[in-house]
């Protein structure tokens, strides 16, 4: 069976992208666990989402629900794409290539991928019903219907 494991860059991403990734998965991973909703995985951790030939992501943040923990072996990939999850943009990503990456952890069963653009001090919430929206400034990003009452302003994130 041919495998394809999708590398997370082509060299380690810069000093803030993984600044902002852990101020992200700090205030979702403290809301996710006071309310025992499920599992908050840090930056690289892969997930397979598709088999023939095998693809496997890893986003920089992703949320897990309790109800579908039981299916994370102990050993390798998760064969299921996050609930939720966080892409940081680097500024040498390429857009075609970011794109391309949303599509497919929606096409997986993502319910919600929340796009961090640092040089634009935006994000962009994809949801896999098609709709996006755009958070800047004083927004806050919200677990919506994924993590109902979660919300984290952007400047505690991406200052």
């Amino acid at each position: 069976m041919p495998r394809r494991v999708v590398p997370p860059s082509r060299s380690p991403t810069g000093t803030r992208h993984g600044a902002i990734a852990a101020k992200l998965a700090y205030y979702l991973a403290d809301f996710v666990y006071r309310h025992g909703l499920g599992i908050v995985f840090a930056q690289d951790t892969g997930f397979k989402i598709t088999s023939d030939p095998d693809t496997v992501r890893p986003p920089d943040v992703a949320f897990v629900a309790r109800e579908r923990a039981d299916r994370i072996p102990a050993r390798g990939y998760a064969e299921l794409a996050p609930d939720l999850l966080a892409e940081i943009l680097s500024p040498d990503d390429a857009p075609a290539e970011v794109l391309a990456k949303v599509a497919d952890w929606l096409a997986a069963g993502t319910r919600l991928v929340w796009l961090v653009d640092p040089e634009r001090s935006e994000v962009r919430v994809y949801r896999r019903d098609g709709s996006l929206s755009v958070l800047g400034g004083s927004d806050s990003v919200e677990g919506e219907d994924v993590l109902s009452g979660f919300s984290c302003p952007l400047s505690n994130v991406l200052s």
